[in-house]
């Protein structure tokens, strides 16, 4: 594995945690609690390994921000969509371990109230933590 497979390694971590969410949504609301905590478990651990990879990237890199090459209204729409997804994204480092919290500790009241809240942005993150990776080294890269 070189620096250059990592963006793709941390894509399809991501892809995988949109799935396990997916997945674990659909267990919780047919009841299948058992399920449903080692879905949710398994989606913890494939997006803090994306998380891992994410963080080593940019390290090795220098931290350089990685360059789009589209241009006119999908510039516009990437940017729109990028800001979002980084805003988001810090505000999954705290959901997501905080609703995690209510669920291990038995507090299941507060957890399904948190959870209506982490599921959906962290559902969203995942999906464009992909469509980023996707815009940026697939469909429309810089010029190198």
């Amino acid at each position: 594995m070189t620096i250059q497979d990592i963006p793709a390694l941390n894509a399809t971590l991501n892809a995988i945690a949109t799935v396990l969410l997916a997945v674990g949504y659909g267990l919780i609301k047919r009841g299948h609690k058992a399920a449903h905590r080692a879905t949710m478990l398994t989606a913890l651990a494939v997006s803090a390994l994306f998380l891992i990879g994410y963080v080593t990237h940019k390290y090795l890199i220098g931290g350089v921000h990685t360059p789009f090459g589209g241009t006119g209204l999908i510039r516009r729409i990437y940017y729109t969509m990028l800001t979002s997804h980084i805003i988001l994204a810090a505000a999954i480092a705290y959901l997501v371990p905080q609703t995690f919290y209510f669920a291990i500790t038995g507090n299941f009241v507060r957890h399904q109230a948190w959870a209506k809240w982490t599921f959906p942005i962290w559902f969203y993150v995942s999906i464009t933590g992909v469509l980023v990776y996707f815009s940026v080294y697939q469909w429309w890269p810089a010029a190198r």
